[in-house]
């Protein structure tokens, strides 16, 4: 077991990880919305021409609304794309909605993936499909968008209306693509207070409620009928489902994996499950990986005191012995708690992380890159492995992130400035 310290003395020194002064203003911009109040960028994507893609949670005179937002390559507004460069909507009509993953699909079309803001207390996962001008796709759903309710009530799930931006919170959406152009995607619902049960959902190309997918287009993740938490979804090359959270209370780390139809992967890890602490203390995953030798690496946090968290994985589940001795890797930025929330693997064996430091005018965005054998890489942020970077005056949070093919990478987020603004920056890889 490890703890990564910003006391560290850094043994190389190069450009990876600077801010690109050729993008936009100093390396970072902000993405406009038009008609809004309030934006925070949620997530990133790259379309075929290197075009950005951005997802947020969108602040209006009438509440939250979904936006998506397209950049060119030099980080200044498509006004081609959408009302002047976005797209801000519902996914039902009278009610409030975010905006949390955006992914560009084999044949061009954007799926966004968010939430639908059923009343002041619960949520409903939905998703919506637009052409490459900003359109809606009028074979998905209704309308290009589409809430889903499954029987019993059982995607409910709870609104964040208390924490803080930037702490890990109750509003979870995450979503993947299969080969077959068919969406995974998770939720929560939520019981009672601290009693929540994770949701792998299904859904056809159309929209529609796949029920080929263990008979009933989803699946209930709970392990020994511990409280269960999801945050993340990944659909490995093989194409069976991984899904990674947090189970019981206080909280261990979470990863489960499933089979294409649904049915949980009992060679996984122990009977299809593997939980862990970090050091003894809690912990949380936000992202999983698959490396190109195929082995798996997690991210995210430990709780009490907060701090990056790392773990590699064999494809079976079973921790790698070789790497921190099979323990969490934890990393430590000096009195700030922080957090990884997006990952990225690299074609080299290398895994681009970003995320933040936690606590009010300390909160800066971070981003840092793993070497193939799950160590910071050296060769990356003046020998740290990591870079921190404060954008604003205040609350900087970054959320989500995309390498383009040259190798820099584009990380999404948001800065309080008045109000939370919507910020994409670029560092050079």
């Amino acid at each position: 077991m490890s703890i990564q310290s910003v006391l560290a003395i850094p043994t190389t020194f190069t450009n990876a990880g600077k801010l690109d002064s050729s993008f936009a203003t100093h390396g970072k911009t902000q993405v406009y919305f038009a008609g809004s109040l309030s934006s925070m960028a949620n997530s990133v994507a790259l379309d075929s021409q290197g075009r950005l893609l951005v997802a947020a949670k969108i602040g209006t005179a009438g509440g939250s609304r979904f936006g998506l937002a397209r950049l060119l390559e030099d980080g200044s507004a498509d006004l081609a794309f959408g009302y002047k460069g976005s797209v801000i909507g519902q996914f039902e009509p009278g009610f409030e909605a975010t905006a949390g993953k955006v992914q560009v699909l084999s044949n061009g079309h954007i799926l966004l993936t968010g939430l639908h803001y059923e009343n002041a207390h619960r949520t409903l996962p939905a998703v919506a499909l637009f052409d490459p001008q900003g359109c809606p796709v009028q074979g998905f759903g209704d309308n290009g968008r589409r809430v889903v309710r499954l029987p019993g009530n059982l995607s409910h799930g709870i609104r964040d209306a208390w924490l803080p931006p930037g702490v890990p919170g109750a509003e979870a959406c995450d979503a993947g693509i299969q080969e077959d152009g068919r969406i995974v995607l998770v939720a929560n619902h939520h019981f009672e207070l601290a009693d929540h049960a994770g949701l792998l959902i299904r859904l056809d190309p159309d929209g529609q409620l796949d029920s080929t997918f263990n008979g009933r287009g989803f699946v209930i993740v709970r392990h020994l009928l511990m409280n269960t938490w999801l945050n993340s979804v990944r659909v490995q090359r093989d194409g069976r489902i991984l899904v990674g959270g947090s189970i019981n209370f206080p909280e261990e780390g979470l990863l489960a994996r499933y089979h294409a139809d649904g049915s949980l992967d009992e060679r996984f890890a122990v009977d299809g499950f593997m939980y862990f602490k970090a050091q003894g203390q809690s912990a949380q995953v936000s992202q999983i990986v698959q490396l190109v030798n195929g082995d798996l690496q997690c991210f995210g946090s430990s709780r009490d005191p907060m701090r990056c968290l790392s773990l590699k994985l064999h494809i079976n589940g079973r921790p790698d012995k070789h790497c921190n001795d099979g323990q969490a890797h934890l990393l430590e930025l000096g009195r700030s708690g922080c957090q990884w929330t997006a990952a990225q693997a690299q074609p080299d064996g290398s895994v681009v992380t970003a995320g933040a430091t936690i606590g009010g005018v300390e909160a800066d965005f971070i981003l840092g890159r793993y070497s193939s054998d799950g160590h910071l890489d050296p060769g990356f942020g003046n020998g740290d492995g990591w870079v921190r970077t404060r954008l604003g005056r205040s609350l900087d949070t970054a959320t989500s992130l995309a390498v383009q093919a040259d190798g820099n990478i584009v990380v999404g987020g948001y800065s309080l400035d008045g109000n939370y603004r919507a910020v994409v920056a670029r560092y050079l890889g």
